[in-house]
C-alpha cells in the first residue's frame, strides 16, 4: 500500500516542481497573467471590505433609528418616568430618554421665538415624550414594529412615531449590496477560468510537439493533463495573494485619511482590512478557478492531439 502511495505523491511532487519552474522561466508571461487574474480577484473583496467598513462606521445607522412615544396630555411626569422604566426593560430596548412636557416647551420656547406668546397660556400643550433607541439586533423592520404595537397598545400612550421607512431603505441597500458583490464574484470568477483556460491553451499549442512525443511513448492524457492543472492552481494562488495584498495595501494608504475624517467627526473609526481567514479564502477560490480552468482547457485541447504516423 505505501508502494502506490508513495509513487503517486512522487509524480505529483514532480508534476508540480517541474511545472513551477516552467512558469519561472517565462517569469514576465507568467506575471502578466497573475496580474490580471490579481485585478479579477481584488475587485469582489475590495467592495467587500467596503461594505464592511461602511457598516462598522455608521453602526447600521442603529443609532439613527429610534421610536417617539408620545403620552397623553394628561399622564403626569411621575406616570411617564414609570413608563420608560417598563419600556427600558424590554430586550429590544437599549436606552429609554424621556423629555418632560416642562422640557419641550422649554425648549420650543428658545427655539421658536414665541416666547411671549407661550406666556400667554395658562396650561403646558405639550405631552411627556419618551425617546427610546432599539438595540442593534432589534432594528430590522419586524423587530421594530413588534416594538411599535408593544408601545401603541399602552393606555397612557397617544400616539407612536417610528421611521421605519429609513429602516427599509437602509436594509435595501445593504442586500443590494450584498448581492452586487455576489453577482460580481461570480462574473469575474468565471473571467478567472477564461484566462487560465485560455493561457493554458496557448501553452498547450505551444507544447504540441512535446506532448504528441509523450503520447507516442504511452502517456496518458491524465498524465500528461498533470502539468498543466497544476499550472492553473499555481496561476490562481498567486493571484489570490495578490489580490489580498492590493486590497491590503489600499487600506493602508487610505488607513491615515479615515483616521482624519473620523476624528473631525469624533469618532474612534479605524479603517478595517481584509482578514488572514479571507487570505486562506481567497487562496482556495484561486487554485479551485485556476484548476477548473486547467481542466477545462486541457480536456478539450489534448483529445484534440494524437501522435501522428510517421
Amino acid at each position: 500500500m505505501a508502494g502506490p502511495v508513495s509513487n503517486w505523491v512522487a509524480r505529483h511532487g514532480q508534476a508540480l516542481v517541474s511545472t513551477a519552474g516552467h512558469l519561472a522561466r517565462h517569469g514576465f508571461a507568467t506575471a502578466l497573467t497573475i496580474i490580471v487574474m490579481g485585478l479579477a480577484l481584488a475587485l469582489p473583496l475590495a467592495l467587500d471590505v467596503l461594505i464592511r467598513n461602511v457598516r462598522l462606521a455608521t453602526g447600521d445607522f442603529t443609532d439613527a433609528v429610534g421610536l417617539s412615544v408620545y403620552l397623553k396630555t394628561e399622564v403626569p411626569e411621575a406616570r411617564a418616568r414609570q413608563l420608560a422604566k417598563t419600556a427600558l426593560e424590554h430586550a429590544g430596548v437599549a436606552s429609554v430618554t424621556l423629555i418632560t412636557a416642562a422640557q419641550a416647551l422649554q425648549e420650543f420656547r428658545t427655539q421658536s421665538g414665541f416666547g411671549a406668546a407661550l406666556d400667554a397660556l395658562t396650561d403646558n400643550p405639550l405631552p411627556n415624550v419618551l425617546a427610546i433607541r432599539p438595540r442593534a439586533n432589534a432594528s430590522s423592520p419586524a423587530r421594530l414594529e413588534s416594538l411599535r404595537a408593544w408601545l401603541a397598545a399602552w393606555p397612557e400612550v397617544d400616539a407612536v412615531q417610528l421611521d421605519r421607512d429609513w429602516v427599509l431603505r437602509f436594509s435595501a441597500i445593504l442586500d443590494l449590496l450584498r448581492q452586487m458583490v455576489l453577482i460580481t464574484a461570480a462574473l469575474l470568477g468565471a473571467g478567472v477560468i477564461a484566462i487560465v483556460g485560455n493561457t493554458i491553451r496557448l501553452e498547450i499549442l505551444n507544447r504540441r510537439a512535446e506532448i504528441e512525443v509523450t503520447k507516442l511513448v504511452g502517456g496518458t492524457n491524465a498524465f500528461v493533463r498533470r502539468p498543466f492543472l497544476y499550472a492553473g492552481a499555481l496561476y490562481g494562488l498567486a493571484a489570490g495573494l495578490l489580490a489580498w495584498g492590493l486590497v491590503a495595501l489600499a487600506r493602508a494608504m487610505l488607513a491615515p485619511a479615515a483616521l482624519r475624517l473620523a476624528a473631525a467627526y469624533g469618532s474612534q473609526f479605524v479603517l478595517q482590512g481584509p482578514s488572514l481567514r479571507e487570505l486562506g479564502a481567497l487562496g482556495l477560490a484561486g487554485v479551485a478557478l485556476g484548476w477548473m480552468g486547467g481542466w477545462i482547457a486541457a480536456g478539450r485541447q489534448l483529445a484534440r492531439i494524437e501522435p501522428r504516423a510517421a
